[in-house]
């Protein structure tokens, strides 16, 4: 009963909002609700260093994120085009994602996991002076569950490490 008066009220609202016209110029915002911040880019773990650079540094170093992308090449004539594709996901740094990972050719800053994989797309963070709001600070094993799946840590007998010499 209830998901039918749901159903019914969606498609309701659904007509209605098809009759409804926005004057150009104007839109569809809430009045008083700022308006969304533009969706951030990745731009790179190099653009980090210039303002992280001990982080940067030690990552570099010890961190086998920072070097993720020779396990693809290892592999790459073994897997499939979208097998490939799933590895990108994760050994590389924004994979179909804006400003991120294309190819190992047209973006080779991006070809390993870097610091944008799990603190997020770093271009609104940068363009802000380093608003530490705009990037994603504190981590916790629910973010590493990313690509550390209980399935990928079967799989590929390895488990997260939140600190993994990273910083």
């Amino acid at each position: 009963m209830c998901i039918s008066r749901c159903l019914a009220l969606f498609v309701g609202l659904a007509a209605l909002a098809a009759f409804i016209q926005v004057p150009p110029g104007l839109t569809q915002q809430a009045p008083n609700t700022p308006p969304a911040p533009p969706e951030a880019a990745y731009i790179g773990s190099d653009a980090c260093a210039a303002c992280h650079d001990k982080q940067y540094d030690t990552y570099s170093k010890f961190s086998k994120k920072s070097h993720s992308s020779k396990s693809i090449q290892i592999m790459a004539s073994d897997l499939t085009p979208e097998e490939l594709k799933n590895c990108y996901g994760c050994h590389t740094t924004g994979y179909g994602k804006p400003g991120g990972f294309v190819s190992f050719e047209a973006t080779p800053a991006m070809a390993n996991a870097g610091c944008e994989v799990c603190h997020g797309p770093g271009s609104a963070h940068a363009e802000a002076g380093g608003d530490a709001t705009l990037i994603k600070g504190k981590l916790t094993m629910a973010d590493c569950e990313g690509c550390h799946s209980a399935e990928r840590v079967a799989a590929f007998n390895f488990k997260p490490m939140l600190y993994a010499g990273a910083h």
